[in-house]
């Protein structure tokens, strides 16, 4: 079910998905630490409802004082959800009307996108384009810095290749 969202809620969702730890604290990972520290966990998530070709969101959570649900943009609550590693769901419904059916060839197609390259050889290809020295030649300031700039840039799949190589060294 395709959503429309933000830059920065795209972001937000990429990082968690990359399992890439930013310097500071995102709005998301703030309200995960706030639920935490008042003992409210985050049971799933609910794509509730379709108005005029908007979405709306509810986060189910449960705490000391009993179960409660927070209106949210779906992006946000699809990004929170993450985080707690809850499920996400949706109404028939909605998918009924939001939803698209993939072909067998559509996901052939986007199957063979994925596999087109092993691994090992994107990162060789990535990480010497245009004549760049590899990542493995960088220090890490000039690491964190080129991580910025992928997040920045949106290029998340750089961005990854560069937390690969600083996890590689920690």
């Amino acid at each position: 079910m395709p959503i429309i969202i933000g830059m920065f809620e795209a972001q937000a969702i990429a990082i968690e998905i990359e399992k890439i730890i930013p310097n500071r604290p995102m709005t998301h990972d703030l309200f995960k630490s706030f639920a935490h520290d008042f003992h409210y966990s985050i049971k799933e998530i609910v794509i509730s409802d379709l108005k005029e070709g908007v979405f709306f969101a509810r986060i189910i959570c449960e705490g000391e004082n009993g179960r409660i649900e927070i209106d949210a943009r779906p992006s946000d609550a699809i990004a929170i959800g993450l985080r707690f590693d809850a499920p996400i769901y949706t109404y028939e419904k909605i998918l009924s009307e939001a939803g698209i059916i993939l072909t067998e060839e559509e996901e052939d197609i986007k199957e063979l996108k994925i596999s087109e390259k092993p691994p090992e050889d994107i990162a060789k290809s990535s990480s010497k384009s245009k004549g760049e020295k590899s990542l493995k030649d960088l220090t890490v300031d000039k690491l964190n810095t080129l991580l910025d700039k992928a997040l920045s840039d949106e290029d998340y799949e750089k961005a990854a290749e560069i937390r690969d190589e600083l996890s590689r060294r920690n």
